[in-house]
């Protein structure tokens, strides 16, 4: 697996363990029929394994929901922070 030089750290951090996900699950690739779920769980699993309910509800709290301060707080990409939104809203924890 290469990640690319441009990225900075917090993007490093999400694609390697998103990358590393799908290794874990020997997902094919993202042009085979299974490629959409397979996206879906991946991302699901990222945000759950890199941002704990317990740091999110303090960035939520201290930036007052600023979806930036709360993604570079927390260590991960914007994607990643709506990601776990996503599965807070889904879960019926949160209203958007």
């Amino acid at each position: 697996m290469l990640l690319a030089d441009w990225l900075n750290q917090r993007q490093r951090r999400c694609t390697l363990c998103h990358e590393l996900i799908h290794a874990r699950h020997h997902d094919p690739g993202c042009g085979t029929r299974y490629g959409i779920k397979c996206e879906r769980r991946c991302r699901r699993e990222t945000a759950l394994a890199l941002i704990s309910p317990v740091d999110y509800g303090m960035a939520e709290t201290v930036y007052e929901g600023n979806t930036w301060m709360m993604a570079v707080e927390l260590g991960v990409t914007i994607q990643v922070l709506n990601d776990y939104r996503q599965l807070l809203y889904d879960s019926g924890v949160c209203v958007q």
